[in-house]
C-alpha cells in the first residue's frame, strides 16, 4: 500500500509541476511510430501488435490499447499538459469518431520509419499513408466544423512528428538493400530529405506549428545491448553516434525550412540528452534498471514476446527506465513529455 501512495504522489507532482501550454494549441495531431502510436496497428495486419496484456496493465482501467508501453506515452501526457485531454486516440481505432479526433488524433503506427523500405519489414502503415490519413481527416473535420473554423484549428494545433529509429534498427543495420545502396552519413541525408518533403507537405495543407523528434540513444535500447553482449552488453557507441548525427542534420534541415516557409513556427524537439541522463544515472529519477527491461527477461521480448506468459515480467515498471527491449516505460514517457514541454513547446507560449 505504501508502494502505491509513493507511486501516486511522484506522478501527482510530476505532472502538476509540468507547465500548462494554453489556448493557443486546440489540438494535438500525431505522426510516427511506435513511441506515439496508441493503437493503429491492432487494425492493420501486421505481427507488430500490443493490443494484449501486460501492455496497459498500468493504463485506465488496466486496458492494453496497442500502445507499447505499461501505460501512456509521451504524447498522451503532453496532450494533458495542453489541457486538451488525457490520452490521444488512434485514427484507425472505431470506437471513437471525428468528435473525438476534433482535440487531437495519432496516425501513427508501430514499425514504421521515413523511408517506405523500413514500413514493407513488418507490414505496417508507411509515412507517407499517414499524410494520406491527414487528409481524409481534414476533409472530414471541415465536415463537423465548418471549412473556415476547421482550416483555422490546422493552423493552431500542434503537428508532432516522432519517427526514425526503426529506420536504422529494424532496415539498415539489418537488411542488405539500403546499406548497399548508401553509407550511413548519405542514408540519414535520404531520411533528412524525407521528413524535409514531409513537414512541405503539412504546411501546403495548413499547418503552421511542427515539431519534430530527433532520434533517442538507440544503441542504448535493451535489444541492442542484448545483440553486443559479447561485449559487456554495453550501448552500441557506433548506433548512437549515428543518431547524433542524424539530429544534427535534421536540426540544419529546421532552420533551412523555417527561413523558406513563412509563418510557420517549427522546432525540433530532442529526446538524446534526457533519455541517455536517465540511462547514465537511473536513481536520480527514481530508477532501478536502465539497461533492462520490465517484461520478460528484459533482454529481447518486445510484441507477442512480451505476453501475459512470460513469467519473467517484473512487479513494478515504475522502478524501469524500459518497458520492452525497444520501448520506455509510461513512467519515463512522463518524463520525456515532461522535458519536451518545459524546453520546446516553452516556445509556443
Amino acid at each position: 500500500m505504501a508502494c502505491k501512495l509513493v507511486i501516486l504522489f511522484f506522478f501527482v507532482n510530476l505532472l502538476m509541476q509540468i507547465p500548462k501550454v494554453r489556448a493557443t494549441i486546440p489540438a494535438i495531431i500525431v505522426f510516427g511510430d511506435s513511441t506515439v502510436d496508441p493503437g493503429n496497428n491492432n487494425q492493420v495486419s501486421t505481427v507488430l501488435k500490443s493490443n494484449f496484456e501486460p501492455y496497459g496493465r498500468d493504463y485506465y482501467g488496466g486496458q492494453p490499447t496497442g500502445r507499447f508501453s505499461n501505460g501512456r506515452i509521451a504524447t498522451d501526457f503532453i496532450s494533458e499538459a495542453l489541457r486538451i485531454k488525457p490520452a490521444i486516440p488512434a485514427y484507425l481505432d472505431p470506437k471513437y469518431d471525428i468528435e473525438d479526433f476534433a482535440t487531437g488524433v495519432s496516425f501513427a503506427s508501430a514499425g514504421t520509419g521515413y523511408d517506405n523500405a523500413t514500413s514493407d519489414v513488418l507490414s505496417v502503415i508507411p509515412f507517407w499513408k499517414e499524410l494520406e490519413y491527414y487528409k481524409e481527416y481534414q476533409n472530414k473535420l471541415r465536415k463537423y466544423l465548418g471549412k473556415d473554423e476547421a482550416n483555422q484549428r490546422f493552423s493552431e494545433s500542434l503537428h508532432l512528428i516522432s519517427i526514425g529509429t526503426n529506420d536504422f534498427l529494424e532496415n539498415y543495420y539489418i537488411l542488405p538493400t539500403r546499406s548497399s545502396e548508401y553509407s550511413v552519413d548519405e542514408y540519414q541525408s535520404f531520411l533528412i530529405g524525407i521528413a524535409s518533403n514531409f513537414i512541405r507537405e503539412l504546411y501546403k495543407l495548413g499547418a503552421r506549428k511542427v515539431v519534430i523528434g530527433g532520434l533517442p540513444p538507440m544503441g542504448c535500447l535493451p535489444l541492442e545491448r542484448t545483440t553486443n553482449m559479447f561485449f559487456g552488453s554495453d550501448c552500441i557507441d557506433e548506433y548512437n553516434d549515428v543518431a547524433k548525427d542524424f539530429n544534427k542534420k535534421l536540426q540544419g534541415a529546421v532552420t533551412e525550412l523555417k527561413q523558406k516557409l513563412g509563418g510557420i513556427h517549427l522546432v525540433m524537439s530532442n529526446p538524446y540528452d534526457k533519455l541517455m541522463e536517465m540511462i547514465r544515472n537511473p536513481s536520480h529519477f527514481g530508477f532501478e534498471d536502465a539497461e533492462t527491461a520490465c517484461c520478460g527477461t528484459g533482454f529481447f521480448e518486445m510484441s507477442y514476446l512480451c505476453d501475459n506468459m512470460n513469467p519473467f515480467t517484473c512487479s513494478d515498471a515504475n522502478k524501469y527506465v524500459f518497458w520492452d527491449a525497444f520501448h520506455p516505460t509510461e513512467k519515463t514517457n512522463a518524463i520525456l513529455a515532461d522535458y519536451v514541454v518545459k524546453t520546446t513547446l516553452a516556445e509556443f507560449r
